[in-house]
């Protein structure tokens, strides 16, 4: 009897486990340029790797891999973070998480619902940036240390966090 309920207690904490990974996987939070503004702002000694991406935009699709390459290396160091924004609708929300899934994309992603407001909050991000995507942005305690326009291959990627972590 005691075997069975050790077996019942293991089998409903895995299920829970797995359940709540599920949640996690599937939450994909749409916010504001504002609070992306502030999570930055809240990464106190963190490099952190910014990636403004869609899924229908396809150089940015073809330098996902490379990232979470560079992601799942580094992902245990304290002092490093990745974030990725997707600019895709929010009426797309479900293909983003769908994307996540088929990806095995292993950083966190949010989706910014602020398209309305892209003019606004491009240049606050970077004056340069005439809102092409992707756009990669590096942070090292909440202050930008490099603006990346473009595809970046997997040496550029680590040549700036190796450089800057």
């Amino acid at each position: 009897m005691k075997k069975i309920l050790s077996f019942s207690a293991l089998i409903f904490s895995l299920s829970f486990y797995f359940s709540q990974e599920q949640i996690i996987i599937n939450d994909v939070p749409m916010i504001k340029y504002e609070v992306l503004e502030k999570k930055i702002q809240d990464e106190k000694d963190v490099l952190l790797v910014l990636n403004f991406w869609s899924t229908t935009c396809a150089p940015c699709v073809k330098e996902l891999p490379d990232f979470m390459e560079v992601n799942n290396k580094y992902k245990s160091n304290p002092k490093f973070k990745m974030l990725l924004v997707s600019l895709d609708r929010p009426k797309d929300k479900e293909r983003v998480i769908q994307f996540i899934k088929n990806k095995k994309l292993t950083a966190e992603v949010i989706l910014l619902d602020d398209i309305k407001r892209m003019n606004t909050w491009i240049p606050q991000f970077e004056k340069n940036w005439d809102g092409n995507i992707p756009v990669t942005i590096f942070y090292k305690n909440s202050e930008k240390v490099h603006f990346n326009d473009g595809e970046m291959t997997k040496a550029e990627l680590e040549n700036i966090i190796t450089k800057n972590l």
